[in-house]
Formats: C-alpha cells, structure tokens, sequence
C-alpha cells in the first residue's frame, strides 16, 4: 500500500511538475486532466481536485455537474508517453454537493461489489484475471456520410496479402485461424509486443507473458497476474492505455473491437475469477473438475443471469459478431473443464488449491471493466446465495451433439438489444445489492440504445447494396 505522503514525497524528490488525473466515464475510456503539481496535497487523496463532469458520456447533465476527482495513491507511476516527467494517478468521483461517492463512477461501482462481498460474510477477497486479446493493424480508415459507409483495415501479416506486391511480397502470412503461436518471421510483432509488456511493468502493472493469437492480420495478447477486483480493472485499463501508445510510436494502431474482421476468429476477453476468505481460497474442493460446492453455485448464478450480464461485459453491437458458432466463441451457456465453446471453462489448474479458478469466457474488452468485474461478482454471489444449481457440465464436443441434445444448452443472446432486453428483466441481482442503482442501470440500457443500437439501425450497411441493389 501506498500513502498520499509518499506519493506527494516522490513528486518533490523527482521535481515532477505535471500530475495526470485519469478517470473512466460510463462506456469504459479514460478521461484525464492534468494539473500542476502545487495543486496537489494531502485533501487531494480524501476530499478529491474539482472539475467540470457535464461532457462526460453516460453521467448527469449540466445541473449536477461539478465532481472531485479522489487520487487513490496505490495507482501512481510515470507515465512513459509524455514528454514532460508526468506522475498518473488513477481517480473515484465523488460529489462535492454531499461527499458521496457518484453513483454512476464506474470505479466507485466496483469498489461497492468488494464491500457487497465481504458484507455477505461469503468472502473477503475477489480475485479477477482478464486475458484480453486485440489486433494489431497497419491502417485502420472508416467512415459514415448520408450516401456512403465503409470501413477498411489493413496489416502486413493479413492473409488476403499474400498476393500483394509489396516491392517485394516475402511471404508468411498467417493462415485464417492458424495465427496461434507461430514464431518469426511469421509472427511479426514480437518485439512491439515485448515492449508493450516491458513498458505495463514499467507503470506497476504484474507482466507475465505475450503471443500472437488465433486469426490472421496481427492479432495478439499480453497476459498479467490475476489482481484483487479493483487494482484488475486498474491494470486493464493501463493495459489498454499502453498497448495503443506502444502501438502508435511504431506506426501502428491497435483495436480491442471483438470483430474487426470477417471470417476469422474474434478478440475476447476471458475473465479467470475465484473468491477468498481470511487468506483461503473458496473455490477448491472435492466436486467437479476439483470445485467445491460454492464455486459450482457461484457458476449457477453466472449462467442464470448470462443473458442480462452481457449487456455489460459484451455491450457493443460488434460484440455479437463475435458471439456466433463456429469461431471458438462461447455460446452456449454451459460449464466444463475442457469444452471452449462452453461459456465457463474451468482451467486444468493442478492440485494446488490456490490456483482453482473458473474462466467466464463471453466478456470483451469493449466493456468497462469496473462494471464487467462488479456485475460478475453479483451474479455468481446471486448463485451461492440461493444455491443456484448449474446442471450438467457439457464435455461433449458441441459440433457431436444431436439437434435434440443442442435445444437443451442455452445459448447467449444474439444481439446487444436483446442483451439490453433481458437486463431490464433480470437486474435485481446487481441493484438489491446496493452494488448498482436503478438510476445506473436504466441509464444504462437507455444509453446503448439511443446512442448504438438504434444508431446502427438506422444506417444501411454496405452488404445490403450487394444483396438488395437489384432487387
């Protein structure tokens, strides 16, 4: 842990002169405002640093709009892409009117999932682990006018390439769906991906790995360590925050959209998650695939409330292009040890019962992981709570099952309305909690509605003039 004191220390031994406050707004981006480092002290930590939240996406209108950004020190490090020594400090937003903490700060969301956790006596700690995957493209061009819509992205390893004259074409170019693992000069970015990595730990972020994943056209991963609930989603975020400036410096750009690309496999984000208590862990027993019986009703809770949890962890409509069959998307709404397609995957951990874990494979990185973690910590709590049986576990492969066997397994919702849909029908799970207000999650649905669903609907897509044109 780190102190306001040691913070404001290091500001005056290193002469740091800029201070970077950074917060995220309801869709999941972060915000930032940077100020001089006299106007930082000790209150900065308690009572927050005033500012104008009117312009934010998804917060209240003008009438309420003066906020106090609340520095935690435990999120301080340099950041490495400006070129002024500038400290970052990640922020909570509170309301200076009452001293309470917003209740559409998405931060302030995830630290009321912690203490929601350990007012249910169940546990005291939330372990989270997002692996998020991402493309790494050369050019990235799109638009929408009144009589035209295209988007268009490009990289050196995409497979429709190879018979590019590139002055010259020297090959290897990655297969679709044959992009896991290759080395050089296959994979071609591994030195951009160990500097994305190199450059995370550098800001206190726990690296541990990087690979080039499944699809053609420069797509990858970095992995670091699983973190309590909170500091995960702090980590995610300067995850994201590194990999696109890393990305830029060499010319390239980076996108966490789950389906930039036609025919090949999507980009996720699947979430390990356990729960402790006084230093134990709870997920480890004598059940199924080693879980105890806690851990199987905490996936009961997580399959029940699926449809509803994806309007939050798959909130964009492109996220459900990646939620089809046929890509290694979980869409079924089922649990095993070793199924991919099944959307709760519990990992062959060895016997170590610290490291039993289940992996909720639907979530992508276009979610706001403040909001994604909390909402998943509800409904599994939802499960233990209530005891909510999982069923069966689905070991078979999902392709070998009879069209019979495949009506029974319960699939995710096919589009981000439908999501939306059975939010407004199952959210009590995340409001009876205190976790999440009625206000965030009405706002909420109203938000992707009006702002994407409803937007999208309105506009012809490019494929529609190739079926219809003639018509």
């Amino acid at each position: 842990m780190t102190t306001p004191q040691e913070v404001l220390k290091l500001i005056q031994d290193q002469k740091i002169q800029m201070i970077d406050l950074k917060f995220i707004d309801t869709p999941g981006t972060w915000q930032h405002l940077t100020v001089y480092y006299n106007q930082i002290d000790e209150s900065s930590f308690t009572d927050g640093v005033p500012f104008d939240g009117s312009s934010i996406r998804g917060w209240k209108g003008i009438e309420e709009s003066d906020m106090t950004m609340v520095l935690d020190p435990n999120t301080a490090w340099i950041d490495p892409f400006m070129k002024e020594p500038t400290l970052s400090i990640i922020c909570s937003i509170k309301e200076p009117r009452t001293g309470e903490w917003y209740n559409r700060c998405p931060r302030v969301i995830a630290q009321k999932a912690v203490d929601y956790l350990v007012s249910t006596g169940i546990g005291d700690t939330a372990f989270l682990g997002p692996e998020a995957e991402f493309f790494i493209f050369d050019d990235a061009r799109f638009d929408q006018t009144a009589n035209a819509g295209y988007y268009y992205v490009d990289s050196v390893e995409g497979r429709w390439n190879s018979g590019k004259d590139e002055g010259p074409n020297l090959g290897y170019k990655p297969r679709f769906k044959e992009g896991y693992f290759p080395v050089a000069p296959t994979d071609t970015f591994q030195d951009i991906r160990t500097e994305m990595l190199l450059t995370m730990a550098a800001c206190g972020v726990p690296i541990e790995k990087q690979h080039h994943e499944v699809a053609t056209g420069g797509q990858c991963e970095l992995g670091f360590r699983f973190g309590k609930l909170v500091e995960a989603a702090d980590w995610l975020m300067t995850y994201k925050y590194v990999i696109k400036n890393v990305a830029k410096k060499y010319g390239r750009t980076v996108t966490f959209m789950p389906k930039p690309l036609f025919g090949d496999n999507g980009s996720g984000m699947h979430t390990h998650q356990s729960i402790w208590k006084d230093g134990k862990p709870l997920f480890a027993g004598d059940k199924y695939a080693g879980l105890s019986q806690t851990a199987l009703y905490y996936i009961g809770g997580i399959l029940k409330h699926a449809p509803a949890l994806l309007a939050i962890t798959n909130p964009t409509t492109n996220s459900y292009k990646r939620l089809v069959p046929g890509y290694e998307a979980p869409v079924n709404l089922a649990y095993s040890q070793g199924n991919r397609s099944a959307s709760v995957r519990i990992p062959l951990s060895g016997t170590n019962p610290k490291a039993k874990r289940l992996e909720f494979r639907c979530p992508d990185a276009t979610s706001n992981p403040y909001l994604a973690f909390a909402a998943m910590l509800c409904a599994g709590l939802d499960g233990i709570k209530n005891q909510i049986d999982p069923g069966e576990p689905l070991d078979r492969n999902i392709y070998e099952l009879s069209p019979e066997e495949l009506a029974k397994v319960p699939s995710t919702p096919g589009s981000l309305d439908l999501a939306l849909e059975a939010l407004e029908n199952d959210h009590a799970f995340l409001t009876d909690t205190g976790v999440f207000s009625e206000d965030f999650i009405q706002n909420w649905i109203e938000y992707k509605l009006v702002n994407e669903v409803k937007q999208l609907q309105l506009r012809p897509h490019p494929y529609e003039f190739y079926m219809y044109y003639d018509c």
